[in-house]
């Protein structure tokens, strides 16, 4: 396998879809898949597939393909699927609860470990078995766990003291779905995950296909 460092950071984005694509074709009893097949069915230009997968290793055959076990084995190691992580998630919402019921995680080597929220209603109840614990639980759970990832499923108001408390429990890693941006010292790595700002892309799509398809129709009624 090739260094990490010469991959860059808009393919290590698609390397979890490429990992999506080739286990679904492994399930399918799939050993072999072409440039082709895998662009088409990752909507992205064969050239492009080649030059991502040629970053990670040396896997295609003339003719044959690339090799699906092969590419596997490399995305797992480079994405870290056989090294389970366990966290904690804080806020537990109908975003937190669905997180945390989401079956997929395992597949990617997650497990969450810890829930926590501030509402007393919540403090002490279960949610599939897994007890939902109090805030100020948080420091000693992951000190006494050695956890390492926190998920933040709060408001935006109360991001930032959620973030500051993860972090000076040991927290290196944060997926942050929360709707502001969270500020973390040197060394802490952060993923924000805007789902507001994902809808506006989507929003604006529509509205601009929308506008286009009304300009059309005038077009042809010749108004």
């Amino acid at each position: 396998m090739k260094q990490l460092v010469q991959t860059s950071k808009a393919t290590l984005g698609r390397l979890p879809f490429y990992y999506r694509t080739l286990n679904s074709l492994a399930e399918k009893g799939r050993s072999h898949v072409s440039s082709r097949e895998l662009g088409s069915l990752m909507r992205i230009d064969p050239a492009q597939v080649r030059r991502d997968l040629s970053s990670i290793g040396e896997f295609g055959k003339a003719g044959i393909g690339y090799s699906v076990p092969d590419v596997l084995d490399v995305l797992e190691q480079i994405l870290g699927l056989r090294n389970r992580t366990e966290a904690v998630l804080v806020g537990v919402g109908r975003l937190g609860a669905a997180l945390c019921r989401y079956p997929g995680f395992e597949k990617y080597g997650l497990r969450i470990v810890g829930l926590f929220d501030s509402d007393p209603s919540k403090i002490g109840t279960k949610l599939d078995g897994l007890p939902i614990l109090d805030v100020a639980e948080v420091p000693h759970v992951v000190r006494r766990l050695a956890i390492q990832m926190g998920i933040v499923t709060v408001p935006g108001d109360a991001a930032q003291a959620v973030t500051d408390l993860l972090v000076s429990a040991g927290i290196i890693a944060i997926w942050n779905f929360a709707p502001v941006s969270v500020r973390v010292p040197p060394g802490v790595f952060v993923r924000d995950e805007d789902l507001a700002a994902g809808l506006s892309h989507l929003s604006r799509h529509l509205s601009g296909a929308s506008g286009h398809s009304e300009q059309e129709s005038r077009t042809r009624r010749g108004t």
